[in-house]
């Protein structure tokens, strides 16, 4: 079955708490944001605590997922470059890009890491949506995809398509952890020195890139409207 032939909803079991919701305003470390994902995870896995999302940016930094090749780190110099055991590729993270560690305990809702990835990239697609910009997933490819008519066509002759957001996650005792990254503003130059995901073919875009400034602060209250439509409620952390 298709990606896009599942269901993507993800509510958790009647009487499940509301999904923590936290908020950083300022840039946190990679070890630091890591570390205590780790913590949480224990802890929402042993049933010490609810459910995470965790908005936040990253100082410019590269991560490699699980399925990173070498050559594809094209510049070792420009940033910190950290090892991670989310799914994936080298991506790039920065000021301007909003990324959600999303820590769901699928346990409570369905144990299927396909329909769980779906549903991030729901949570996406509606969150492009409700900005009246058309996100799209592709089967070969994790992640969520514009098209960009006014670019060059493809070398197939099809119609060109850069990369908005990033998928990359992982699971220990059917927690979820790691998550999205969606490009608000960031500086894309600097997915220069990476081949991005792996995948050469294809450019990065942003909301800024396609001619929308909006403020970090407006996609936050349209990503957790999003994703309370896909998972269900959310609770601002005390």
């Amino acid at each position: 079955m298709l990606r896009t032939d599942l269901q993507v909803e993800m509510f958790a079991t009647p009487g499940s708490p509301p999904v923590r919701w936290r908020i950083s305003d300022e840039p946190v470390a990679y070890p630091v944001a890591l570390a205590a994902m780790e913590a949480e995870v224990a802890a929402i896995a042993a049933g010490e605590a609810d459910e995470l999302v965790w908005l936040l940016e990253h100082p410019p930094l590269y991560t490699a997922g699980t399925s990173a090749d070498p050559k594809d780190l094209v510049d070792k110099q420009r940033f910190p470059v950290f090892a991670t055991g989310r799914g994936g590729e080298y991506t790039y993270h920065g000021p301007g890009q909003r990324i959600a560690y999303v820590m769901l305990d699928l346990k409570r809702r369905r144990q299927d890491v396909r329909a769980y990835v779906a549903a991030l990239e729901e949570v996406v697609i509606r969150t492009l949506d409700s900005m009246n910009v058309r996100g799209e997933r592709r089967e070969d490819r994790v992640g969520v995809w514009v098209r960009r008519p006014e670019k060059p066509p493809l070398p197939d002759g099809s119609v060109s398509e850069d990369k908005i957001a990033a998928l990359g996650i992982r699971l220990r005792r059917w927690v979820s952890f790691h998550g999205l990254s969606l490009n608000v503003e960031p500086d894309l130059g600097h997915y220069g020195g990476i081949v991005p995901c792996g995948i050469s073919a294809y450019g990065v875009t942003s909301l800024a890139d396609l001619g929308l400034p909006v403020m970090m602060t407006d996609v936050d209250i349209q990503l957790r409207q999003a994703f309370e439509s896909v998972f269900g409620a959310t609770a601002n952390e005390a």
